[in-house]
C-alpha cells in the first residue's frame, strides 16, 4: 500500500514551547487515518505543518514521495493536498452553489481567471457534490444562513470540488447536531469509495474516530504515543492514561 503522507522525524517549536517533537507517521493511499490527543498535544501544529502553515524545525514530510517540506501553502495545494479547518471557511454572503464554484480548481490558472463565468457542466458538479453532503435543497441559500453543521458540511463539499488527493479535516464533526453525524461519517466514508480520496482527520469525538478511521495515531505532549486500529488503540493503557490521567475533556476544541 502507497504512503500518501510520510512523516519523518518533524519537530516544530514556538519559541522555547515544542509543540511537536519528532514526530513520526504515514498516512496510506485509499484508507481513512485518524489523529487524536489531549488539548495541545500537537494535533493542529502537525495539520498546519503539512499544508505548509507552519515551516518545520527539523525532520521530513514528503507527499506522493517528493519533499514538501519548504513548499508553501498554494503550491502544496495545487499539488492535491487540502484541509479543512475547526471554524469554516466559507464565503457566508454568497449562495451555495456559488460558494462551489468559487472553489473550482486553479491549479493552472491565475488568479485573474478565478471570477470567470463557469460553464453549465461546473455548476451541475457543483450541485451533485451539494446533493452528496445532503445540502442540495438549500443550494440557493445564502451560506451565512446556514447551521454551523451545515456549514462544515458545505466546506466538505468546496473541498471535494477541487478534486483533492488527500484531506486533512479539523475536527469535522465539532458543532454538528448528533443526530446528523452518522450521515456525515458515512459520507466520508463514501468519500474515499466514489472520489478516491485519502483522508487524515483530527478528531475528539471518540465514538467518532473509533467508527470511522482504518487506523489512529494519537499524540501526547508533542509526540507519537500509539499507533493502531481502533480496537487496539481503543484498549491501549497509554492511550486511556493520556486522557483519563491528564483529566483532559475529548470532546473540547483543540488548543495548540
Amino acid at each position: 500500500m502507497t504512503d500518501m503522507i510520510e512523516v519523518e522525524g518533524v519537530t516544530k517549536a514556538f519559541g522555547g514551547i515544542v509543540a511537536n517533537n519528532d514526530i513520526t507517521l504515514a498516512v496510506p493511499e485509499g484508507r481513512i487515518t485518524g489523529l487524536i490527543g489531549p488539548n495541545g498535544s500537537g494535533k493542529t501544529t502537525l495539520f498546519n505543518s503539512i499544508v505548509g502553515y507552519h515551516p518545520i524545525d527539523s525532520g521530513s514530510i514528503r507527499f506522493e514521495g517528493a519533499e514538501i517540506s519548504d513548499f508553501r501553502v498554494q503550491q502544496i495545494a495545487r499539488l492535491g493536498l487540502l484541509r479543512t479547518f475547526q471554524q469554516t471557511r466559507i464565503y457566508s454572503k454568497m449562495n451555495c452553489v456559488k460558494n462551489m464554484l468559487i472553489s473550482v480548481p486553479h491549479r493552472h490558472e491565475s488568479y485573474a481567471t478565478i471570477f470567470k463565468t463557469y460553464p453549465p457542466e461546473v455548476t451541475e458538479k457543483a450541485e451533485r457534490l451539494l446533493e452528496f453532503v445532503g445540502l442540495y435543497e438549500k443550494r440557493l441559500l445564502i451560506s451565512g444562513d446556514l447551521s454551523f453543521g451545515q456549514q462544515k458540511l458545505l466546506e466538505f463539499a468546496m473541498a471535494l470540488m477541487n478534486e483533492p488527493k488527500v484531506l486533512l479535516l479539523d475536527e469535522p464533526t465539532a458543532g454538528i447536531n448528533p443526530t446528523l453525524i452518522n450521515g456525515l461519517i458515512d459520507r466520508l466514508k463514501r468519500a474515499t469509495r466514489e472520489f478516491g480520496i485519502t483522508l487524515f482527520v483530527i478528531e475528539h469525538n471518540m465514538p467518532v474516530i473509533m467508527g470511522l478511521a482504518d487506523n489512529i495515531y494519537c499524540l501526547s505532549n508533542g509526540r507519537v504515543l500509539a499507533h493502531g486500529t481502533p480496537a487496539e488503540i481503543q484498549k491501549d493503557g497509554r492511550v486511556i492514561d493520556a486522557y483519563l490521567g491528564g483529566h483532559h475533556a475529548v470532546d473540547s476544541e483543540e488548543s495548540d
